[in-house]
């Protein structure tokens, strides 16, 4: 009698899983909902867009628990439900495709996902209770993980509740790898990886809660070969390629410092001379001594300048915006210049008020009209935040809800405008009252409230943009510093700690925490020095290392054991081009041989192809993703026989015509291409091909078809040398 009754309870195991968990009334919001969000019923893509799929409307990523019951049970005289027959409900015969049905088989009749439903139905589709136990959290086991390559891991995830109840989720949460190239995973959280050594981290998603796995994946050879520790950054990154065992690159010679580094400070070449006086030197400090000059000339301001304008807007949409454009360009060049400190400048932003002629930053105002968008692009650019999507609904990938959206949006409730003196321009100010934004979905007012922390107690005279600056230089702010000092890392590596730059969250943690800690940290304690965090940077042996992989890191992405090339951007191409071909750049309004990078706004982009076609940003949103990186055919085609270009090369008093008449050594004049194009000399090899081709283009010719021909031999050199990719991108 015994045996019996153990066997019959193990038979009732055995059919439900657990007893406690056959016994329990399932509830709307904790059983069911996850269920659909699993299948993607509630995605963007289907039944969880604005208008819904199919006259059938869910809430984004089930967010909203209480609609979607209403929808489902209640909605269309409850169509979609038959409790007399669960099975034949549309919901699930729908949803296994028994049934056409758009979206495919998104429930297998076998599963436990299906019994749930049926269960649900056959019990009468309770909601719950009030008492009913609410999920606060998810843990994934484990969360951290040493990992071979090509090697493989099942993850557990665990629901924690408000009666210190928990429950394995496992199958009904959601995974994403953040770099894709490394690892994918499995429906059912198996994580497999690939043959890249680095760190991965999956994003575990489960109602609206994340957690994270993080797997570090050595390659697991002898790191021996190590280059000269320069300062913090070689400390912690040798340390991270010791622990994955991933030997770096030489350091790289002269030539290749001098290029790199003027074209990451000043974004224009090394000029010859400069070359030449930089190699002869003996001075064993010669490179940090290079890395002081670039950073206090004019082009270092210049440079930063382009980057920061187009992040902060400054568009000309119409023709009288120019007057301010070109004060809010000159106020950041001059913020630049004298090395503002970047809470500081921040803060002249954010709280901007008054006129253009008082305070030129409220042209940022100008472009940026709506409290909500205020917010954002705040978030976005100093706090390396999205916040968008909490607009609407709990964020599906951090922490932040509604109620954190509006209470940071309130911040900007109080900005109002009213005209200027001068035609389309605003006077911005902070109007009295208490700043207070209403939640659309509680419809409740929320007072300025910052990320992560407590609603500010404000006066109805204070202005809360003062307030917010305050709290984002705040030695302890989590966001600022961090952000700023991955924006400034992704500049000079072409690949930032975090990726991409300004999505710095959680879930999508850093490739080396250890130093983002202490760039954020140093750069806090130099009182927010910008150009103190490039010298950091650029000192670094690590910043100095060669592009040219070893025998072992070919395949890095992420531990910087090894320089990243990158494109040369469109304005600093456009600079070197005219400079190779020796034409000085006409823009309207601008004096003759402006640089492209000093341009003060987004208007001459539809006038200059060039610019518009390597991508150049528009200004027309905050992120760094705007700039165009990436290769195209229409690039190839412009820089191979664009008519510009090819009226340049062969002009009448061009540097291929100049040449081509020059009587000193052809060495020396193929020399001199090299140093302007590629700052360095031509190999023996290249200097043989140089002069084999000149020869060959005026062999057999006499007087002026002779030098015809050594004109047309040298246009071909430059033109040879301007669509290499040695030429186009920073190494």
């Amino acid at each position: 009698m015994r045996i019996h009754h153990l066997l019959t309870i193990s038979l009732a195991l055995g059919s439900s899983g657990h007893a406690a968990e056959a016994a329990r009334t399932l509830n709307f919001a904790n059983d069911i909902v996850p269920i659909l969000t699993k299948g993607g019923c509630n995605s963007g893509g289907c039944h969880g867009k604005a208008s819904g799929q199919n006259g059938f409307k869910l809430s984004l990523l089930g967010f909203e628990p209480q609609e979607d019951y209403e929808h489902i049970v209640k909605e269309a005289r409850g169509r979609r439900i038959f409790p007399a027959a669960p099975m034949q409900s549309l919901l699930l015969t729908k949803g296994t495709a028994q049934l056409p049905h758009g979206g495919g088989k998104k429930i297998d009749p076998k599963s436990e996902d299906y019994q749930d439903l049926v269960r649900w139905i056959r019990e009468g589709m309770p909601y719950g209770k009030d008492t009913d136990p609410k999920m606060v959290s998810i843990s994934v086991e484990p969360s951290v993980l040493t990992m071979p390559l090509n090697g493989s891991q099942q993850l557990k995830v665990t629901a924690h509740y408000t009666d210190g109840s928990k429950r394995d989720v496992t199958k009904r949460a959601l995974y994403e790898p953040n770099e894709k190239a490394m690892a994918e995973t499995s429906e059912t959280g198996k994580v497999s990886l690939f043959d890249l050594p680095g760190d991965v981290a999956v994003m575990v998603r489960y109602q609206g809660k994340v957690s994270t796995f993080r797997a570090t994946v050595p390659l697991g050879a002898v790191v021996d070969k190590l280059p000269p520790v320069r300062n913090y950054i070689d400390t912690l990154v040798i340390a991270k390629l010791k622990t994955i065992g991933m030997p770096p690159s030489d350091v790289c010679d002269d030539t290749t410092f001098l290029r790199r580094v003027t074209l990451d400070i000043t974004g224009r070449m090394p000029t010859p001379e400069e070359m030449k006086d930089f190699l002869a030197s003996k001075d064993a400090n010669k490179r940090a001594a290079r890395i002081d000059a670039l950073i206090d000339s004019p082009e270092y301001a210049e440079y930063f300048t382009n980057k920061w304008s187009a992040l902060l807007r400054n568009q000309r949409t119409q023709p009288t915006y120019a007057r301010g454009s070109y004060l809010f360009n000159s106020w950041i060049r001059d913020s630049f210049a004298d090395n503002k400190p970047f809470d500081q400048f921040a803060r002249e932003v954010v709280a901007a008020s008054g006129s253009l002629d008082q305070h030129p930053p409220v042209a940022w105002y100008r472009q940026v009209k709506e409290p909500k968008q205020q917010m954002e692009d705040v978030a976005q650019l100093f706090l390396g935040t999205r916040m968008q999507c909490a607009q609407c609904h709990h964020h599906p990938f951090e922490k932040w809800s509604q109620q954190d959206y509006y209470g940071f949006a309130a911040f900007f409730a109080n900005v109002s405008r009213k005209p200027d003196a001068a035609k389309d321009e605003e006077l911005v100010f902070n109007k009295r009252g208490l700043a207070q934004m209403t939640n659309i979905r509680t419809k409740l007012p929320v007072s300025p409230t910052s990320l992560g922390g407590d609603t500010l107690k404000l006066r109805p005279e204070q202005d809360p943009r003062l307030s917010l600056a305050d709290w984002m230089s705040r030695k302890d702010n989590p966001f600022f510093a961090h952000t700023l000092v991955n924006r400034y890392w992704k500049h000079f590596f072409n690949r930032g700690l975090v990726e991409p730059e300004d999505d710095m969250r959680e879930t999508n943690p850093p490739v080396n925490p250890e130093l983002l800690n202490a760039l954020a940290a140093d750069f806090v304690k130099s009182g927010y020095n910008l150009k103190q965090l490039v010298r950091t940077i650029t000192n670094s042996s690590i910043y100095q290392l060669s592009a040219q992989p070893n025998q072992w890191n070919a395949k890095d992405r992420q531990s910087f054991s090894r320089y990243y090339p990158k494109r040369l951007n469109a304005e600093v191409l456009y600079d070197s081009v005219n400079r190779l071909l020796d034409v000085e750049s006409t823009f309207a309004g601008q004096a003759p041989g402006t640089r492209a990078v000093a341009l003060p706004d987004n208007s001459y982009n539809q006038s200059t192809y060039f610019l518009t076609v390597f991508g150049r940003p528009d200004s027309s949103s905050s992120c760094e993703c705007e700039r165009t990186q990436e290769a195209s055919l229409a690039q190839s085609l412009h820089l191979l026989n664009a008519a510009d270009i090819q009226t340049q090369l062969s002009r009448a008093s061009g540097r291929a015509d100049r040449m081509a008449k020059d009587t000193s050594p052809d060495e020396d004049k193929i020399t001199d291409i090299y140093h302007i194009a590629l700052s360095r000399d031509p190999t023996a090899q290249e200097l043989k091909l140089s002069q084999e081709h000149l020869a060959k283009k005026t062999a057999g010719k006499k007087d002026k078809d002779a030098l015809d021909g050594r004109k047309q031999a040298f246009e071909d050199i430059v033109w040879a040398l301007m669509n290499t990719k040695e030429f186009l991108f920073n190494h």
